[in-house]
C-alpha cells in the first residue's frame, strides 16, 4: 500500500539509554539523514519487543556506546528512499529488521536501514501485528541454514542446505522464535517430523502450527518422551529456540545415535551452551544474515509467503500499550519472562 507519507515532524524522538540498566528516557534529535543509495527512512508505527531488548537495557549485551538506543523489530511508512532502493517506494506501509545503537534502531520516531531490511506489510495486517514478525523470521532461516543446515528454498538463492528429512526437535515451540522455526521448517522439510516441547497451555498453539508431536517441556523423562513418539529413534537434530539445554541436559539424550546429531543453538548473548562428545554444536544468530547466500531477499521472502498465506504470525499479539511508558511496561514484562505471546508497544 502506497499513498502520500505524512508531514515529517521537525525533530526525531528517540527512546535510549544513557548508562547501563537505564532508566529508559525519551530525548529529542536532529532528525537522521540518508548516508547510502540504497538506505530507507522509515517512520515508526509500532515496535516489538525481544529478550534481547531486556537485555540491553539491563545487562549491556551488543552494547558499544552510550546513549543507546535499543530496538530491533518495528513497522511504520517508508518517508525517504535512497536512488537505489528498488523494492519499497516512499509511503508504503512495511515491517523490518532494525540495527540498535543509533540511527537504525525503532525505539524512536524515525529511523533508517538498509532497504533489504523492510518489506511491505501486508495490507490485512495491522502496524502492530507486523511489528512482530521481522525478528523472529530472521533469526528463524539462520537456525534453519546456518544451525540445520536445511534448505531455504523460499529465498532468491537461498541454500539449498543437506539435512533433507529426518526429525528435528524445536525446543521453546511457544517463543516466537520457536514458532517461526516450526512453520520455516513445514516449508522448507515437508516430509521432516517436527517435535517440540512447551508447557501444556501451549500445546493448542504449537498443534496449530503444524507440529507431529509436543512434548511438555517440564517432563522428568524428556528423552524417553521424544524417543517415544520417534518410534525408539530419536532426532537427528535439535534447534534450540530458548537456551534450554544448558539446565535440560537430558535433552541430549534424546538425538537419534545414528543421525547427526545436530544442536542448533540461538545466540543471547549469554555463554556458549556446553554439549556432549559426539555432538555437533552450531550457534546462530539473526545479525549475520547479510552474509547468507540469498540473504539481502530475506525481506521481500517474508512479504510473499505472507500474501500467499503460508506463513502467519508465530504468535499472538498482545499491545501492552504506547510511547515510553508501553516500552517501559513490556521490557518489565520480558524480564519477568513471557511465552505464548509477542508484546508491541504503538508508537
Amino acid at each position: 500500500m502506497s499513498e502520500k507519507p505524512p508531514a515529517m515532524a521537525a525533530q526525531n524522538t528517540k527512546f535510549l539509554i544513557r548508562a547501563l540498566g537505564g532508566p529508559l528516557e525519551a530525548a529529542t534529535a536532529p532528525l537522521p539523514r540518508l548516508t547510502s543509495p540504497t538506505q530507507v527512512l522509515i517512520n515508526i508505527r509500532a515496535v516489538g519487543l525481544n529478550p534481547a531488548d531486556h537485555k540491553m537495557i539491563t545487562a549491556g549485551h551488543r552494547v558499544a556506546s552510550y546513549p543507546m538506543t535499543p530496538g530491533l523489530d518495528g513497522s511504520g511508512v517508508v518517508q525517504q528512499v535512497g536512488d537505489e532502493v528498488e523494492n519499497v517506494q516512499v509511503g508504503d506501509e512495511v515491517m523490518g529488521c532494525f540495527v540498535t545503537g543509533d540511527v537504525g534502531a525503532s525505539f524512536q520516531a524515525y529511523a533508517f536501514v538498509d532497504s533489504w531490511r523492510v518489506g511491505r506489510k501486508p495490507v490485512a495486517l495491522s502496524f502492530e501485528e507486523a511489528a512482530s514478525l521481522g525478528v523472529s523470521y530472521m533469526t528463524a532461516v539462520m537456525g534453519l541454514s546456518i544451525g540445520l543446515t536445511a534448505p531455504v528454498p523460499f529465498l532468491h538463492h537461498g541454500p539449498t542446505g543437506i539435512l533433507r528429512s529426518g526429525s528435528v526437535l524445536v525446543l521453546g515451540g511457544s517463543s516466537a522464535l520457536g514458532a517461526a522455526s516450526i512453520q520455516l521448517l513445514k516449508l522448507s522439510l515437508p516430509e521432516c517430523r517436527i517435535l517440540t516441547t512447551v508447557s501444556p497451555r501451549h500445546k493448542p498453539l504449537v498443534e496449530g502450527l503444524g507440529v507431529d508431536a509436543v512434548i511438555n517441556r517440564s517432563s522428568t523423562t524428556i528423552a524417553q518422551d521424544v524417543k517415544s513418539a520417534t518410534e525408539g529413534r530419536g532426532v537427528d537434530a535439535i534447534l534450540d529456540a530458548v537456551g534450554a539445554g544448558a539446565s535440560q541436559r537430558d535433552i541430549f539424550d534424546a538425538f537419534n545415535l545414528n543421525g547427526p546429531r545436530r544442536y542448533a543453538q540461538v545466540w543471547t548473548g549469554d555463554e556458549e551452551i556446553g554439549v556432549p562428545d559426539g555432538v555437533n554444536s552450531i550457534t546462530f544468530r539473526s545479525r549475520d544474515v547479510g552474509t547468507l547466500q540469498g540473504g539481502h531477499s530475506i525481506m521481500s521472502a517474508l512479504e510473499r509467503l505472507l500474501e500467499e498465506g503460508r506463513y502467519k504470525l508465530p504468535l499472538p499479539v498482545r499491545v501492552v500499550g504506547k510511547g515510553l511508558e508501553g516500552i517501559e511496561a513490556g521490557i518489565e514484562l520480558i524480564g519477568k519472562g513471557v511465552s505464548g505471546e509477542k508484546l508491541v508497544v504503538t508508537l
